[in-house]
């Protein structure tokens, strides 16, 4: 058996696990546990309380930043926490087609018709980036929990996409090619929304550029001060920058530039928000980040229709 309390959303800070009769306690990732075991059973929590059983995770190969999702459920303990979590929860793995061949990624579908569409993008897959990373997955459940259909998938190279990093250009292929599959299942989506962390952000403000049909737009962190974002003149659609205001690897004066020229654009509404004291990855500001990212869309989502 296995056993993970979760700390903040879903995140598993505690494992024991019971293997050829011993007790072991480890604090770990699940997705290391599943190493050890072949076919797991999991019971899982959500703020101590058990809610789920869950027979598949998602692994993708150890970097900073995978969390280890679960991904396939078989059974939740009682009927009141399938009706509050069971659209949560259900991430069916999908494989589609890229320009470098196929892709990988997480989708779930909104059972309600004209439902919008997101889709999220990860950061560098140079420095371990991948659709696990806890900003990426945040960003999907917030979209989720607002009756979204929402997909985010792993760029080429990484996890079980093929191809290889492509310094940005073909990683903007592979979002164009995620959101035609997203709109090929979802014809009547009344929103289509990107949202992207660092280097996610940046591709996801360039496909932005090239899809008129976008609505909104959430960039995390864009990484101003390494690449060039001169091509958003004029930026198509209103969105939401945020930024740390510790952030060591984007200084605030890059983002403010940005976000100043983007402000003076007519006929958008470029939202800015600053997390004091949040570094580049957020570490011990997920909260505030959360928070800011929901109050921003709950807002744009009445007023867009």
């Amino acid at each position: 058996f296995a056993r993970a309390n979760f700390g903040q959303r879903y995140r598993p800070f505690g494992v024991k696990t019971r293997l050829n009769g011993e007790i072991t306690h480890r604090h770990n990732r699940i997705s290391a546990l599943c190493r050890e075991l072949h076919n797991p059973l999991f019971l899982l929590y959500k703020y101590e309380k058990p809610c789920i059983f869950a027979t598949s995770l998602a692994i993708t190969r150890p970097s900073y930043w995978d969390i280890g999702i679960p991904t396939k459920l078989v059974k939740f303990n009682s009927p009141d926490l399938e009706r509050r979590f069971g659209d949560q929860f259900i991430m069916p793995e999908v494989i589609f087609n890229g320009p470098e061949g196929r892709l990988e990624g997480r989708f779930s579908q909104s059972k309600q018709a004209g439902a919008p569409i997101a889709v999220i993008l990860h950061p560098l897959p140079q420095l371990g980036g991948n659709m696990n990373n806890p900003i990426a997955y945040q960003m999907y459940h917030m979209f989720l929990d607002r009756g979204f259909s929402v997909l985010r998938f792993n760029f080429r190279g990484v996890g079980r996409s093929q191809g290889e990093f492509d310094n940005g250009i073909g990683e903007l292929s592979d979002a164009a090619s995620a959101l035609d599959w997203l709109q090929a299942l979802t014809s009547d989506a009344r929103q289509c929304w990107i949202a992207g962390y660092s280097f996610g952000a940046w591709i996801g403000m360039q496909l932005l550029m090239r899809r008129p049909e976008i609505s909104g737009f959430i960039s995390v962190a864009p990484p101003a001060n390494l690449y060039d974002f001169s091509f958003l003149a004029p930026c198509p659609a209103s969105g939401l920058i945020v930024h740390g205001a510790a952030d060591k690897i984007v200084p605030k004066e890059d983002i403010e530039r940005l976000v100043e020229r983007l402000q003076a654009q007519k006929g958008i509404t470029i939202d800015y928000d600053s997390i004091k004291n949040a570094n580049h990855f957020f570490d011990t500001d997920m909260p505030a980040l959360e928070n800011s990212l929901a109050q921003y869309l709950d807002r744009r989502i009445s007023e867009i229709g």
